[in-house]
């Protein structure tokens, strides 16, 4: 791989992911370290050395920008959601959710370094290959909206999340999750500014660990701590527990 290549496109990709973004979070690293595995799952190496690095592993074919760019967007998510100290380790019931709004960070950043590409490639002359990344990220949309219809997601969230909890409360980017990141998505869309609710995610000791109610609740105070947006856990408040609002 071409190493200076590689670390354009990662720089442009973080660019595309927090240009215009307010970082919040009291917890957040003093740099990022990406590395390339040839093996194994994308993911935060939670490396307990005290270090206030960030320790981001993708897992590329060469020369693989689009997938480079979408597996260091999401888990660039994770470092603004603060889960990259040794403290992270994914854990339920919530965890799902978390890897549901990373992946639609990852999905937004993905369609703004498309339009970048396209008006100034870092490469000369590469200006098509932002259609390339466009269509990369569309083809991940247009499969987790299927997902989203086929779970009954589009029609009632409430009722979704009541009937297949059990199924969406596994840690991991499950079919559900992947589904809901579609439906976070259009939120960032609508507001980008709900985006810097992100830093206020897991500034809590249960973390992930917490039931999803008190997993909201607690994100809402975390965001007025930060004097952040609170409109992602008021959504899906809304979206996911509207029936035990009523009561």
């Amino acid at each position: 791989m071409l190493l200076n290549a590689a670390q354009q496109v990662v720089e442009r990709m973080r660019y595309a992911c927090l240009d215009g973004v307010r970082l919040l979070s009291d917890h957040q690293p003093s740099r990022l370290r990406v590395d390339e595995h040839t093996s194994g799952q994308p993911a935060i190496w939670l490396h307990p050395d005290g270090s206030s690095m960030a320790w981001i592993i993708v897992d590329i074919g060469e020369r693989d920008w689009s997938k480079l760019a979408y597996q260091f967007g999401h888990e660039l998510g994770h470092v603004v959601a603060n889960s990259w100290q040794p403290d992270a380790k994914p854990a339920p019931p919530c965890q799902w959710l978390e890897e549901a709004l990373v992946e639609a960070f990852s999905l937004r950043g993905l369609g703004r370094l498309a339009k970048d590409w396209k008006e100034n490639p870092p490469f000369a002359g590469d200006n098509a290959f932002g259609d390339l990344i466009g269509n990369y990220g569309e083809d991940i949309i247009r499969g987790y909206s299927a997902l989203a219809d086929q779970q009954g997601l589009t029609r009632n969230a409430t009722l979704w999340f009541a009937a297949h909890r059990n199924e969406i409360e596994i840690p991991g980017l499950n079919p559900f999750a992947r589904a809901m990141s579609v439906i976070l998505l259009a939120e960032y869309d609508r507001m980008p500014e709900c985006i810097e609710g992100l830093g206020a995610l897991n500034r809590w000791p249960g973390r992930s660990r917490v039931p999803i109610d008190e997993y909201l609740r607690l994100w809402k105070r975390s965001c007025a701590e930060l004097h952040a947006s609170p409109h992602l856990p008021i959504r899906l408040q809304e979206l996911l527990l509207a029936s035990r609002q009523g009561r």
